[in-house]
């Protein structure tokens, strides 16, 4: 199973590192392309429309400002769609971003992470496809299972 990960412009790719390497953590094979919405219209609907005939799973969709290009995905495409919200040079407090990714009308999905929350979008990404694949679940337990080792580490140094 592989991950689409697009953004609109290559100035999102810091951004979208995070959803890169967290894919990459959990052995998860990641496509990766800029499609911008209003800059290659024909590219988007393109890609939008053949990805599930490619092999992918899951579209992760990156865009900031006016952020169209994760909802013209899943406009487009059956396959689920998680958009970040790129707090960019163009962005109004990454607001726009925000409420152009997560207000999607019904019948036209768009699982939201928080601004620049790629990391996250790459974990959703890979517990869906967990649901299908156990050795991609083992590496979300075992994940999830360093996430606490952690805190209780933090909390013993902590009251020491």
């Amino acid at each position: 199973m592989k991950v689409a990960i697009v953004m609109g412009s290559k100035s999102d790719l810091p951004v979208m590192q995070e959803a890169i390497d967290m894919l990459q953590g959990f052995d998860i094979e990641t496509e990766v392309d800029i499609v911008s919405a209003h800059r290659t219209p024909e590219k988007l609907v393109e890609f939008s429309q053949n990805a599930h005939l490619r092999g992918i799973s899951v579209i992760i969709a990156g865009a900031g400002g006016a952020a169209h290009l994760p909802g013209m995905v899943a406009a487009m495409s059956p396959l689920p769609v998680i958009g970040v919200p790129v707090k960019s040079s163009n962005s109004i407090d990454g607001w726009d971003s925000i409420l152009s990714i997560l207000q999607m009308p019904g019948g036209v999905p768009v699982a939201t992470v928080a601004l620049n929350g790629a990391k996250n979008a790459g974990i959703l990404a890979a517990q869906i496809i967990g649901c299908h694949d156990n050795c991609v679940l083992d590496k979300i337990v075992l994940y999830k299972e360093g996430l606490k080792a952690a805190v209780l580490q933090a909390s013993a140094e902590l009251k020491r």
